[in-house]
């Protein structure tokens, strides 16, 4: 997600960790940088300057902590600054609650009331999907249809274009479901009908959450919309949605922080998995390319494994010991929709130099099908000691699998690579282990960073 804008920062980062040393030259050359940077990911021009004459103060001012280099405090202060404009953490209670989704046309509203219903089933928590939408032609279809795909029961009343009846009547039949999401109305635009509706539904619902559901490429827009529900309702969150693939993220993501309304999810793909509770620091972290682990472990965890067997993965992949065997089951299980790109997406990709396409995650898709063949031609002890596959073991596995041959090199160099990538990220496990304990205590420790 907003490629390049990370890839801006991370050059930034890259900047600061070869400089010989920290002076005024080099503070106001990277400042300069993050200027162009947040500007170009349509970020308010006032906040980019802000937040960009903050770095220049205090990298200037301010004396790093003891044992701290100059580079890593420079580093420090701009991730600190970064995390301030995203603005707070707002948790998502696992209990039984009722949750209202409002918004305009077109912002993706029922496709994230099956997301959020798939996010709570997956916590353990039964889920109930209520229609209220009735005023676009097949809201109602479209919720049912989502609901069948997750197993969730969805409440609608087909033909009825009172919301207020339908929300009602849902609050009788639903009432044993721990989670009710309720997928309401849009409009073109924030218009009196639409704000009198949403205001019935919230006095009959009774809420606990009221989210707002935004596009990403509305951009700075965004905090105008905020602000106009915010005052008519009372929202007590965001959800924005598309931010896989717009270059405006940023702007929303600020501008919405502007506001005061906190970030509860943001949409990070089409698949109904494609949904991620929105953590300023870890997504701060993955931008600058420390890379994020507890993504990793959570992705890890929804590939059918319990929490110990996910960590064991983890260390397996980061030690760089495991073997094809090991990389069979996990790409296995990484073929899931949505499991490659929250992968992909929480990787280092400022220490590893890589680039994320717009179809990276199709073609490593298909890439890991072709792989998978091939290793089903390999013997076991092929498997578990990739280092005896030479020439002659080469030719017999391409017959078997009727892959080329060049393929199966492929898949080799590949091994090869991702077992020293893995290794890259163990300097990166203790620097998240220490980015989390210093949001505790308030202090920062950036050792093996650069």
């Amino acid at each position: 997600m907003l490629d390049s804008l990370g890839e801006s920062l991370r050059n930034t980062i890259r900047k600061i960790s070869k400089a010989g040393y920290v002076d005024k030259n080099l503070v106001k050359e990277v400042v300069r940088d993050i200027q162009r940077a947040l500007l170009k990911a349509d970020v308010e021009v006032h906040l980019a300057l802000k937040l960009s004459k903050n770095v220049e103060k205090r990298a200037l001012e301010e004396k790093p902590p003891s044992g701290m280099s100059h580079r890593d405090f420079l580093i420090k202060i701009i991730y600190d600054e970064l995390v301030a404009i995203l603005g707070e953490e707002k948790s998502v209670e696992l209990k039984p609650q009722k949750i209202m989704l409002v918004g305009l046309y077109g912002q993706g509203k029922t496709t994230t009331a099956g997301k959020l219903a798939k996010f709570f089933v997956k916590k353990g928590l039964s889920v109930a999907l209520i229609a209220c939408d009735v005023h676009r032609p097949a809201a109602y279809d479209q919720l049912k249809q989502l609901g069948e795909q997750i197993n969730v029961p969805v409440f609608g009343i087909p033909g009825e274009k009172d919301a207020r009846k339908i929300a009602s009547e849902a609050m009788k039949k639903i009432r044993d479901y721990q989670v009710k999401i309720f997928d309401t109305s849009g409009r073109h635009s924030l218009e009196d009908e639409l704000i009198e509706e949403i205001k019935d539904l919230k006095n009959i619902i009774e809420p606990d959450e009221i989210f707002l559901v935004l596009d990403a490429t509305v951009g700075q827009q965004a905090g105008k919309q905020a602000k106009a529900f915010h005052d008519a309702v009372g929202i007590t969150g965001v959800i924005i949605t598309k931010m896989d693939g717009s270059a405006k993220g940023g702007g929303a993501l600020s501008a919405v922080a502007a506001t005061g309304a906190p970030v509860v999810f943001i949409g990070t793909g089409e698949h109904l998995n494609d949904l991620e509770h929105f953590n300023p620091t870890r997504f701060i972290s993955r931008l600058l390319g420390i890379g994020d682990l507890e993504t990793l472990l959570e992705a890890a965890k929804e590939i059918e494994m319990d929490e110990e067997e996910a960590e064991k993965v983890m260390d397996r992949m980061m030690s760089g010991k495991f073997n094809l065997k090991d990389m069979y089951e996990i790409w296995e299980q990484m073929a899931k929709p949505g499991i490659m790109q929250r992968i992909l997406s929480a990787l280092p990709w400022a220490k590893m130099g890589a680039e994320m396409d717009k179809n990276i995650v199709e073609e490593s898709q298909e890439k890991l099908r072709k792989y998978r063949v091939v290793m089903d031609s390999m013997t076991y002890e092929e498997l578990e000691k990739p280092e005896i596959i030479k020439s002659s073991r080469i030719k017999r596995i391409a017959r078997g699998s009727g892959r080329p041959e060049e393929e199966v090199r492929s898949l080799l160099k590949e091994y090869k690579k991702m077992k020293k990538m893995m290794k890259q990220m163990r300097g990166n496990r203790k620097l998240m282990r220490s980015l989390r304990k210093s949001m505790k205590n308030g202090s920062f420790d950036m050792t093996g960073f650069t």
